[in-house]
């Protein structure tokens, strides 16, 4: 039985290894995970595919560099770095924000980026600013624009497994998890109910189970998996501000586009 590094031994550990459920971890960084069934590959290498744990199995991982990270750089801007509650204060700021952020978009490019650009000049971006623009908004555009990165991510890899981005579920986890108004934020933005998982270090339970596969204890992964308590549907997509934020998604994905050329020569010093 082979083993497994940190992403897919965390896939197992959520009972992820056949398609038809996403994985959607927004910790420091940002990944998308999607198994497949079939070897195959981004013929323009904005993500990448990797044998999963098991054989004849594959998966998809797209990847952001600054998701959590920034709501952490908001935080440490703001001040907040040594108040315990900051994370729940920014939540709360955001909920009382209506979607859109009253014309706020947030490109998460802090770090310059991963999927889908492959491009380390690329830098982060507040745009529509006004003087009427609070903490709240600032913090629910960070939200809103480290999600639809996440879109982004999510609907390559779907598009190479062929399958309907409507269609497929999705499990949160990472620190965005916690808060209530970014688990909505998600559910709206995937237009998917999102799931949650109960337990925790869902990467050493699926290094476990490898084991346990590994040493005779259970027959196959599947009978391992079997055994994981099931994720339960955290919150639904509200059809209204689902379609909201597709349209807003669009705006999001054309603002690279438009300010790349900036953004290199900026980044050049």
């Amino acid at each position: 039985m082979p083993g497994a590094p940190t992403s897919p031994a965390q896939a197992l550990g959520y009972g992820l290894f056949d398609a038809g459920t996403a994985l959607a971890t927004i910790g420091t960084g940002g990944q998308v995970l999607y198994p497949l069934r079939a070897a195959r590959a981004d013929p323009q290498m904005r993500f990448h595919v990797f044998n999963h744990a098991l054989r004849d199995r594959w998966y998809a991982l797209a990847a952001i560099l600054a998701a959590g990270l920034s709501l952490r750089w908001l935080r440490d801007l703001l001040g907040l770095r040594d108040r315990p509650d900051a994370y729940a204060y920014l939540s709360e700021q955001a909920a009382q924000v209506p979607p859109g952020a009253e014309g706020v978009v947030f490109l998460p490019h802090l770090a310059g980026e991963r999927t889908p650009h492959m491009d380390p000049a690329a830098s982060g971006v507040f745009v529509g600013l006004r003087l009427r623009h609070g903490v709240g908004h600032l913090a629910r555009a960070v939200m809103e624009g480290v999600t639809f990165a996440m879109a982004e991510c999510l609907a390559l890899a779907l598009d190479l497994a062929g399958g309907a981005e409507a269609g497929v579920q999705v499990i949160a986890s990472g620190g965005a998890a916690a808060s209530p108004v970014w688990r909505q934020i998600q559910a709206d933005v995937y237009n998917t109910p999102l799931l949650l998982a109960a337990g925790e270090n869902h990467a050493c339970v699926g290094a476990a189970l490898l084991a346990g596969v590994g040493c005779g204890v259970y027959a196959s992964i599947e009978e391992a998996c079997a055994l994981l308590p099931p994720s339960t549907v955290g919150v639904m997509p509200d059809p209204a501000r689902a379609a909201f934020y597709a349209e807003r998604r669009a705006l999001y994905r054309a603002l690279y586009a438009r300010l790349r050329d900036d953004m290199h020569r900026l980044s050049a010093g």
